[in-house]
């Protein structure tokens, strides 16, 4: 069975990916944002949060998306495959910009019951534009070393440096009956 973490700065498009794939496997998506934001944007303690990581990671198959340092010892040594959306910054922030507006404007409502305020993506230090700025170059430093390290020698790391590219890769996953009938699609060879 196939565990897969889907990971990348904040706009990369990890949800939509994770989403898409675990369609495709029939296995559960499982979003870190959701098992972390509460209402009012509040945020567990860390030994919640890390209990709900563990309870939704207990099956043998599951596709999760998110970057969440404080549960990544939990999500990576049990995953199989690390896929790493490197996109550029601006293909992030052009995406994040978008997303973010339309969920405003249209008042979508995310994790916890919260919604996105546009107040808050321009004029706030807790903007998303902001906290992808400021952690891009992190995530690229720590997604290249991390999966060197003795406990995640493990992972298959598939790295995607375009939205094109993560669709083309989607596109060599089979639906998920295909898969079960086919089983799995050849691995791309690991990137680090």
């Amino acid at each position: 069975m196939r565990r897969i973490n889907v990971i990348g700065t904040t706009g990369s498009g990890k949800t939509k990916v994770a989403r898409d794939l675990a369609t495709r496997l029939g296995v559960p998506h499982i979003e870190l944002d959701a098992l972390y934001w509460g209402p009012n944007w509040s945020a567990p303690s860390p030994e919640e949060f890390r209990a709900r990581v563990t309870r939704a990671l207990t099956g043998d198959a599951w596709v999760v998306d998110g970057n969440y340092s404080k549960v990544r010892d939990i999500v990576w040594t049990r995953a199989d495959t690390l896929v790493w959306l490197d996109h550029s910054l601006p293909v992030i922030l052009h995406q994040l910009l978008v997303r973010t507006v339309r969920r405003a404007i249209t008042r979508e409502p995310l994790w916890g019951g919260n919604r996105e305020r546009l107040s808050a993506v321009f004029f706030s230090r807790d903007s998303i534009l902001l906290w992808a700025l400021n952690t891009y170059r992190r995530h690229r430093h720590d997604y290249v070393i991390l999966p060197q390290q003795p406990e995640y020698q493990h992972l298959n790391v598939v790295r995607l440096r375009s939205p094109e590219a993560a669709r083309l890769w989607l596109d060599d996953w089979p639906r998920s009956r295909e898969t079960e009938a086919h089983g799995d699609p050849p691995d791309y060879p690991a990137s680090h």
